[in-house]
């Protein structure tokens, strides 16, 4: 390895004297080291090139960083109550405890229409009391967008996780990797929402199989065994649960969320509420997609207006069971983003729906035409040069 400067074993030191052996760190982690030594941070950018990364973000010291060097000093005190087993029964194995930087407050969307239930989430979340919610709703009405944003305005730590029917306690609480030889625990989004005292969403959560039932005392907020390292972690202050799902936990009865699992149910009891998200009104609706429209800078309220129209029309039709298929508000955002890039409303609406089948996808159309009349129903034309050459021959 190349010889560190005067700046960069300054740095080392800090680590070894005060990390306890703990070797794998994030930029921002030797950042603040550097503040606090008034120590450009140049260096620290360059320490970082001569290190192993591990992962998005994160980087092995294990090469500098010595067991036998360092001296016995604790970790810096964090808001999580840890206690930790013996040494002799988790050894040659390294903790990793460093920040995570998927924990994080998420950006404002200044195109973001609060409406729904986003008023009572963010009361919740205020209150940094331990509170699970379970928020179920039909595909894109803005239920994780409802709790992204409103943890960007009260400017709340979050981290989201998509649940699978693979996720299980490995990908939740944690798991061993090797890295360069060495075995370290890698701690999962859980562990790393509880101890930033973060607002942990599970996305999706009817999408989990049983493998999901290690989050149970997470649900209760009681402390969480690690069982691969014999650590119990406690929740710091302001942790909560948040849930989205598109069914109840119950299933999906008609086949439309064909993924969806039966969760068990005292699982689901473990949710203090139930949020039901349906589609917003007519006037909401409307004023999210000339958000969109404004966000990609073609706004045209008439088509607004029409798309609204439309949409609510089909919906109807679907809860008499006229139709199987339905135009959400995240299809007419998508619309909305692709009239931005052609200027067509029929091409834009026929490229959205085009994941339908056909009879759906021809009976939308035409339903379109009927309430704006000054569109033709087009079918979008491939318009590729390579098609038109005549020096192409097959």
């Amino acid at each position: 390895m190349e010889q560190l400067t005067k700046e960069q074993e300054i740095i080392i030191e800090h680590i070894k004297n005060k990390f306890n052996g703990q070797t794998i760190f994030q930029p921002r982690d030797l950042r603040e080291i550097a503040d606090a030594n008034n120590i450009d941070h140049k260096h620290v950018t360059s320490l970082l090139r001569k290190m192993p990364k591990v992962s998005r973000g994160m980087y092995d010291f294990s090469i500098v960083v010595h067991i036998n060097d360092v001296k016995e000093n604790k970790m810096p005190a964090t808001n999580a109550k840890v206690e930790s087993v013996p040494q002799e029964t988790v050894t040659n194995v390294t903790q990793f405890v460093s920040a995570s930087e998927d924990v994080f407050v998420p950006a404002v969307d200044k195109f973001y229409v609060r409406w729904g239930h986003t008023k009572d989430v963010e009361q919740i979340i205020k209150s940094n009391m331990f509170y699970p919610v379970f928020v179920t709703g039909l595909s894109g009405n803005g239920k994780t967008t409802m709790i992204e944003q409103a943890c960007a305005k009260i400017k709340k730590k979050y981290i989201r996780v998509q649940i699978t029917p693979e996720t299980d306690e490995d990908d939740l609480l944690g798991g061993f990797r090797l890295v360069n030889g060495q075995t370290v625990f890698a701690e999962g989004p859980v562990i790393r929402a509880m101890k930033s005292g973060a607002l942990l969403l599970l996305d999706e959560i009817d999408r989990g199989s049983n493998r999901i039932m290690c989050l149970q005392s997470v649900l209760e907020g009681k402390p969480v065994l690690i069982k691969k390292t014999g650590e119990v972690v406690e929740p710091a202050f302001g942790f909560n649960v948040f849930a989205t799902a598109n069914t109840k936990g119950k299933g999906s009865e008609d086949g439309r969320f064909i993924a969806a699992n039966i969760l068990d149910e005292a699982f689901l009891e473990r949710f203090n509420i139930t949020m039901e998200q349906p589609y917003p009104t007519f006037a909401t609706e409307r004023k999210i997609v000339l958000k969109h429209m404004d966000k990609y800078g073609n706004k045209d309220e008439e088509f607004a207006e029409k798309l609204v129209t439309w949409s609510e029309a089909i919906r109807k039709t679907f809860l008499d069971g006229g139709v199987d298929e339905i135009i959400s508000t995240r299809r007419l955002c998508h619309i909305a983003q692709t009239f931005s890039i052609f200027n067509d409303r029929m091409k834009a609406i026929n490229l959205c729906i085009a994941r339908f089948d056909d009879d759906t996808k021809t009976a939308f159309s035409d339903l379109y035409t009927k309430i704006d009349a000054g569109v033709y129903n087009v079918e979008p034309k491939v318009e590729d040069d390579i098609y038109k050459s005549d020096e192409i021959s097959f």
